[in-house]
């Protein structure tokens, strides 16, 4: 292993979920009144309220992955969205039929394509989900191509000021500079 390979190996044997959750709590927690938390059955946003405060992002037990998707869907919701239920959207599980699955890549498009740029700040791979390993039949293609479409977006119009400001803080945090270039994640890669 060359030198560069050595430093990538031990960047990724140190994504450790905990980690994202001090630079949002560091980034966000007094602003926005919101932490992000791990250890979550399922993710899920839950808004303050009389009994609980802060607002609070929380992630599926300790996964990595599962808290910069979290975040990405936190930097979009809007400040109405950040006062309901898992931000009042709706949740199929597994098992959703054709069409409630197009729905569903739909809403998931511009998350995943955050989570992708997240993902690139860390310097760690970005796999699409799909979140339905019972669907009859799927397109990952046209799933991963809309992704595409939302971060060339992303690149070319900037990111929500929230995303940008976790994005760059981890960047700095591990020592990357992908850029907003579309360029830069082959949609190849994602497969």
């Amino acid at each position: 292993m060359n030198s560069q390979t050595t430093a990538l190996a031990s960047q990724r044997a140190d994504h450790r979920a905990e980690d994202l959750q001090h630079v949002f709590d560091r980034l966000f927690l007094r602003d926005y009144n919101t932490c992000l938390r791990g250890g979550g059955v399922e993710p899920l946003y839950l808004p303050a309220d009389a009994a609980s405060a802060p607002h609070r992002v929380i992630f599926r037990e300790d996964y990595f992955a599962s808290a910069l998707h979290e975040v990405a869907h936190w930097c979009i919701a809007g400040p109405r969205r950040r006062q309901l239920l898992d931000y009042g959207y709706w949740y199929l599980p597994d098992g959703r039929d054709t069409r409630q699955q197009r729905h569903f890549e739909q809403a998931e498009a511009g998350p995943q394509a955050l989570e992708c740029l997240f993902s690139a700040a860390c310097g760690c791979p970005f796999r699409p989900s799909a979140d339905n390993l019972a669907a009859p039949e799927r397109d990952s293609n046209r799933f991963a191509a809309a992704i595409f479409v939302r971060l060339r977006e992303y690149c070319e119009r900037g990111l929500p000021a929230r995303a940008e400001r976790f994005r760059r803080a981890l960047c700095q945090l591990y020592g990357t500079d992908p850029g907003l270039d579309a360029a830069n994640f082959p949609v190849e890669r994602w497969r």
